[in-house]
């Protein structure tokens, strides 16, 4: 996410509920976005799938 994606998804800042929606909706493609990049990396480079794996299942 964008630091104003951030922002507004926190509701850190004081615009309109629009550009909330707006900021969730780019959220949401790049999270399919991502989707097809781990299934790539998962298949043609298993390393570089791990360490995204491991980056957004750790907590």
């Amino acid at each position: 996410m964008t630091e104003t994606d951030r922002k507004r998804i926190k509701r850190e800042s004081d615009e309109p509920a629009e550009k909330r929606y707006q900021a969730t909706s780019r959220i949401r493609k790049r999270i399919t976005a991502l989707e097809q990049d781990a299934n790539i990396l998962k298949e043609h480079h298993p390393d570089l799938y791990r360490e995204l794996q491991k980056a957004i299942c750790d907590e």
